[in-house]
Order: structure tokens, then C-alpha cells, then sequence
């Protein structure tokens, strides 16, 4: 149903590695993954702790397996991957985008929407449509973040932070769905709405 996607991209790889470790239980029915490992494979990971979670999943493998592992070995874990070259860079596209930003809060305090057209070159991620906006308008539109191991958490828009007690959080939308990304990775498109909702979990 979810062609090969369990959870989101994020949690693609602890959940190979879990149904991989327990694939004994499974039976009379073998899990097939290759529909998961063909949606992995073609996912551009940026963040260490994503690519440390599904590296394993792709040879095979999960963190259990660690400890059991020779290290003077020389099979290859990884030939079932392929061979191929790693693609040569190319020159960066200097042209840019214009993204429609905005953000709104319906739930704590004084009430406000505001949006904005930010300029930026392609290949941008969201955080720098952030920065920008920040920038062009930093009484209406700074912000705070903070480092995870997953990359740059937002934790505060407009004065208003995010709050476990009250289970606050603000969600970054595209045109309405959530992103399955975080803000220092996502690269929005030209024209594309990023939505940020002051909301609860």
C-alpha cells in the first residue's frame, strides 16, 4: 500500500534492520524487501544518522549483527549493491527559485499569520528559505533551532517556542501534507507553498 515505504524515509532503516533480525518469526511468509530497498536505494540521504540506520539494511545486516562481524573478511557485503562509479559533481545551477512561505499560529496567544515570497538560488534547503526570510523581515519572521542528530530541529517562530509540556511543536507542510523531511534538508521547488503551523502532537 505504502509502495515499499514503512513509517517515512527516516525511519526506513531501523525498520529493515528490525524486520531483517526477526525475519525467522515471520515465517510461514518471508518478508520481502525489495520493494523497501529499492525505495532506500534511490533516496539521496544527507543526514550521518540516516545513512548509519540504513547502511546495515542494505547489506543485510542490522546493528545485532556487530559484534559477530569479521573485520579481516573479505567478502564483499556489499555486491548484491552493484559496482557502479560513484557520479561525478556537477557544476552547481546558479539558477534561483521563489518560494511562497508562511507561518501561523491558531492555538497559543495572540493569533498571527504572515507570509512572505523568498528568493533564493536552486538546490536551496528550507532552512535557507528560513534564513532569507529572516533576513528580508527578522521582526516577523526569526526563528530558533536546534541541533539533533537528525539535523537542525526548528523550536521557535516568531517568539513562540515549542513546548514539551504543553506538547507543542511547529510542523512544516507543503501545500497542506506534511514535509518527510526536516528543514535542513528539504529543498523546496519554485512556486512550492512551505507552510510552518504552530501545532500539537
Amino acid at each position: 500500500e505504502n509502495k515499499g515505504v514503512i513509517g517515512n524515509i527516516y525511519s526506513m532503516g531501523l525498520a529493515m534492520q528490525a524486520l531483517w533480525a526477526t525475519r525467522k518469526f515471520h515465517s510461514p511468509r518471508d518478508w520481502d524487501c525489495a520493494q523497501a530497498l529499492d525505495v532506500v536505494s534511490k533516496h539521496d540521504y544527507k543526514l550521518p544518522m540516516a545513512m548509519a540506520q540504513v547502511l546495515p539494511a542494505l547489506v543485510g545486516r542490522s546493528y545485532l549483527d556487530a559484534a559477530r562481524l569479521d573485520c579481516n573478511a573479505t567478502t564483499d557485503l556489499c555486491s548484491s549493491l552493484g559496482t557502479h562509479g560513484v557520479p561525478r559533481a556537477t557544476p552547481a545551477d546558479t539558477a534561483t527559485i521563489t518560494v511562497h512561505y508562511s507561518i501561523t499560529n491558531k492555538l497559543q496567544g495572540q493569533h498571527f499569520h504572515n507570509s512572505t515570497w523568498v528568493t533564493v538560488p536552486r538546490g536551496s534547503t528550507l532552512l535557507k528559505v528560513m534564513e532569507k526570510a529572516e533576513k528580508e523581515d527578522p521582526q516577523t519572521f526569526s526563528f530558533k533551532t536546534e541541533q539533533t542528530s537528525w539535523g537542525p530541529m526548528v523550536v521557535s517562530i516568531h517568539g513562540l517556542a515549542a513546548n514539551n509540556n504543553d506538547r507543542t511543536y511547529w510542523q512544516f507542510l507543503s501545500s497542506g501534507k506534511p514535509l518527510d523531511q526536516g528543514v535542513g534538508t528539504y529543498k523546496p521547488h519554485s512556486g512550492e507553498h512551505i507552510q510552518a503551523v504552530f501545532t500539537t502532537w
